[in-house]
């Protein structure tokens, strides 16, 4: 599957990347793989309880996991997993 990085996270991890997770893995599940592989990509994702920061959105297929399940949304082979921090600006 591809993961997908925008903004300060390309400085975390790099803009593409493919990523093997285990048939009935979940978002979550991949989360867990990058935040292993990737240093300081836990802290740009999850509040120190561990909850999925307020403004960081993930898609799944250009679809917001907050309206499929959140971190228990299931990924398929093929399929395509943005990750999106808080941006700023005015």
């Amino acid at each position: 599957m591809k993961v997908r990085a925008f903004a300060m996270l390309r400085d975390i991890m790099p803009a593409e990347h493919e990523a093997e997770v285990p048939g009935g893995s979940t978002v979550g599940d991949l989360l867990t793989l990058l935040v292993a592989r990737y240093p300081g990509l836990g802290d740009a994702l999850f509040t120190s309880t561990g909850v999925v920061s307020a403004y960081v959105n993930i898609l799944k297929n250009g679809r917001n996991i907050h309206f499929s399940g959140d971190l228990e949304t299931s990924l398929n082979d093929g399929d395509t997993v943005a990750l999106f921090p808080p941006a700023g600006g005015g």
